[in-house]
């Protein structure tokens, strides 16, 4: 039924995607109504009113915080590469966007996975004059494509700790820089970006992505990989549960992955087989809590819980509202009419 209404919202409200021009988008089209047909995309694709979907993200202002947004990102960018023959076709079919929404035209074109998404990017870069330092930073590398963002940062050696502690002046003053490496440790809005791209294509390249958080999700090193770690093996059991195909693509994976993946895997799996969420769920919120009691493994004291405020705050995305972030005591930035609406999301699926 809601997908039905949703289709005949969009036939109400918009022309098809390769009109010559772009009717007025309803106010009144239902965030919650494409929500539930992004989640069931995969199983009945729609190719032809995603342009009519997309427009209606930018109505809701869904993008209004990137940190919030991560699940939308992920499956315009699943859209863009799962039909490259169409692709540019699809790109311009969302114009005009707002000069604050354009950031996700073109992060989205370098998430897709195109094999020329360069090439597309500058096709559409005259577009979006106010995003070319954006875009010039893709087309240079300096910014990473979905495919290229680490796990985690890459730790200094023995060696290049001790290169630093005689190479460094020691009365320098030392001018702290924010850090703009992105990692999937460090934003946990990248996790929703590959579930989201899931839900475009059902490739299991971001499935893949996902598991090898999973031993994360035993970390007691830092609150932030404990945390993804922890929202990764939740996000997998839970869709799981909804989706045979994923639960089977996992149990498949059990033979393959090293030790550090296999076992909570098969936590995920058994916990989707046998429909027990709440383990799962009450295991994380244990882990934090000790966490948060003891400290991480390598420092054993109440020191290290001050960084929480800081290593946590972003923690403002669909899945943390899938885990509970509340409950854990986390803070968790959520505002905006997106990320409320992603709560509702994830009340229904739960």
């Amino acid at each position: 039924m809601r997908y039905a209404a949703f289709v005949t919202t969009v036939l109400v409200l918009i022309a098809p995607a390769n009109a010559a021009v772009t009717p007025d988008i309803d106010p009144s089209a239902s965030l919650n109504v494409i929500q539930q047909w992004i989640y069931n995309y995969r199983a009945r694709p729609d190719y032809a009113h995603v342009p009519a979907a997309v427009r209606v993200l930018f109505h809701a202002q869904t993008f209004k915080e990137p940190e919030n947004s991560g699940i939308y990102l992920g499956f315009i960018a699943g859209a863009i590469g799962s039909n490259p023959a169409k692709a540019e076709q699809l790109v311009n079919s969302f114009f005009p966007v707002a000069p604050e929404d354009e950031w996700v035209i073109v992060r989205a074109i370098a998430y897709s996975g195109l094999p020329e998404w360069r090439n597309l990017l500058r096709k559409v870069a005259p577009k979006m004059p106010g995003r070319k330092v954006m875009i010039d930073a893709y087309l240079a590398g300096a910014l990473p494509t979905l495919a290229n963002i680490p796990l985690e940062e890459t730790r200094p050696g023995m060696l290049d700790k001790l290169r630093g502690v005689f190479t460094k002046n020691p009365f320098a003053k030392d001018d702290k820089k924010v850090k703009m490496v992105q990692t999937f440790a460090g934003n946990q809005d990248l996790l929703d970006t590959l579930w989201g791209y899931y839900f475009a294509t059902g490739s299991h390249l971001p499935i893949l992505r996902i598991m090898e958080m999973l031993p994360w999700s035993k970390s007691r090193d830092t609150v932030d990989k404990l945390t993804i770690g922890s929202m990764a093996r939740y996000t997998l059991a839970s869709y799981a549960v909804r989706d045979t195909g994923l639960r089977e693509f996992l149990r498949g994976e059990l033979a393959t992955q090293p030790e550090a993946v296999k076992v909570p895997l098969t936590e995920v799996v058994d916990a989707a087989d046998t429909v027990q969420l709440g383990a799962v769920r009450k295991d994380a919120l244990a882990a934090v809590e000790e966490l948060k009691t003891k400290g991480s493994d390598s420092r054993r004291n109440l020191d290290f819980w001050g960084q929480v405020g800081v290593g946590a705050v972003a923690l403002g995305c669909v899945s943390a509202a899938a885990l509970g972030q509340v409950a854990i005591g986390i803070p968790c930035v959520i505002g905006g009419s997106a990320s409320q609406g992603l709560l509702s999301f994830w009340e229904k699926q739960q």
